[in-house]
């Protein structure tokens, strides 16, 4: 027999048992469209966590006060007070491709309006923040380097805390509030920004000069963090490097002993945050290919049945002329027929499923064509698997028993 007339039996076979047919394939079309799923809220939650990264402004490096040992004690990061505004402006002078350097110094207080009271991150901070952090200024001015260095009782609020105190649809400039039962001028407020990579909530926050916080709310020399934002053309790596040989110059630490301080790169972040978001994607989309093998065994239980119903039929073929290869072509395409059909169908339900979830759950789902065209390709590999079996069992049977098989 011709391929065309093995097609045709093959699918007129699949017509007469339609509704077996269709639940046959419901294992092929869950399993394909699990798979897609888990991979879509697996690739969203990489996209989050890129986007966060991005955030917190491209191609800076952060460096954070680090830790120390006291009395066989070892103290958490940011415990150490050896990172100062005179490290940051030695990197901004000293480190080839530093753009901008920001210092910082964060401390959480109560800010108290006329309206009403948050309690928040105070975040000292210089005047590159907008450029630095890539944010702009919804409503009023950021405060400039002349506010840093008189300590100026200026504060920028974020938009969280100008709805809590203030309302949602009001400018605050020009308002007075207080930080630290001091009376703070406010000159604007950040537009918004969401949260950062690490689930904190980036409005959340009062902007102030660092020196402020220094000399007006802590008392303090010290700042907990410098960012520098690396030029384009000579990238973050390049300048973290230089950051770490300078800043160990400078605080005279021997070659045996470890940073006093850490380094961060938006790479290192992405990568450390990303590695368990990949871990648990294809965990579950390995679970989720589970269904596939039952689908696929399903195929195969039934394809068995279908050889023991219709052996006499197979039988008469074979005595009429149908040679081996054309009965195993024959079970071979209903198998992959039904494996195929599944397929489309679960890709259907798939990259539905994914936008379902996005808009009832609201979580980010991207539902990529590398997939799409595994969970595919998976399962046309199931289907081939799993129908030959019973396709070589049909083609194996004598003629002469299949006839007289009751």
């Amino acid at each position: 027999m011709r391929s065309v007339p093995v097609l045709g039996t093959a699918f007129e076979a699949l017509r007469r048992n339609l509704l077996r047919s269709a639940l046959t394939s419901l294992g092929i079309i869950i399993g394909v469209a699990a798979v897609i799923v888990m991979m879509a809220l697996g690739d969203g939650a990489r996209q989050s966590i890129t986007s966060r990264i991005q955030s917190l402004g491209t191609n800076v490096v952060t460096v954070m006060a680090g830790s120390f040992r006291a009395g066989g004690v070892q103290m958490g990061g940011g415990a150490t007070t050896t990172l100062t505004p005179a490290d940051a402006a030695a990197i901004a002078a000293e480190v080839p491709g530093a753009a901008a350097v920001l210092p910082g110094l964060n401390t959480r207080q109560q800010v108290v309006a006329a309206s009403g009271n948050w309690q928040t991150q105070v975040q000292g901070t210089g005047a590159a923040l907008p450029l630095v952090r890539a944010w702009t200024v919804e409503s009023g001015v950021f405060f400039e380097e002349s506010a840093v260095t008189r300590a100026d009782k200026v504060a920028v609020l974020g938009s969280v805390v100008r709805d809590q105190l203030f309302g949602a649809s009001v400018d605050p400039t020009g308002e007075v509030v207080r930080i630290a039962n001091q009376p703070f001028r406010v000159i604007g407020v950040m537009s918004r920004k969401g949260q950062s990579a690490m689930g904190q909530d980036q409005d959340d926050a009062v902007f102030v000069p660092y020196t402020t916080v220094q000399k007006r709310i802590l008392g303090v020399q010290h700042v907990s963090s410098i960012s520098v934002l690396a030029d384009e053309g000579t990238g973050s790596a390049a300048v973290a490097a230089s950051v770490r040989e300078l800043l160990r110059r400078r605080h005279a630490l021997p070659p045996t002993d470890d940073d006093d301080f850490s380094l961060r790169t938006p790479e290192e972040m992405a990568t450390v945050l990303t590695q368990t978001t990949d871990t648990m994607t294809y965990l579950l989309a390995s679970v989720a290919a589970v269904s596939l093998l039952v689908g696929g065994i399903g195929i195969m239980n039934i394809m068995l049945v279908s050889v023991t119903e219709r052996t006499k039929e197979i039988g008469l073929r074979r005595a009429v002329g149908a040679r081996r290869r054309d009965v195993l072509g024959q079970f071979v395409v209903e198998a992959m027929a039904l494996t195929l059909a599944g397929g489309v169908a679960g890709v259907a339900l798939g990259v539905f499923g994914a936008w379902a979830v996005n808009q009832v759950l609201n979580w980010t789902t991207v539902v990529s064509v590398p997939a799409v065209l595994m969970s595919f390709t998976f399962a046309a590999v199931v289907g081939m698997v799993f129908g030959y079996f019973p396709a070589r069992r049909a083609a194996g049977l004598n003629p002469v028993d299949a006839l007289h098989y009751e």
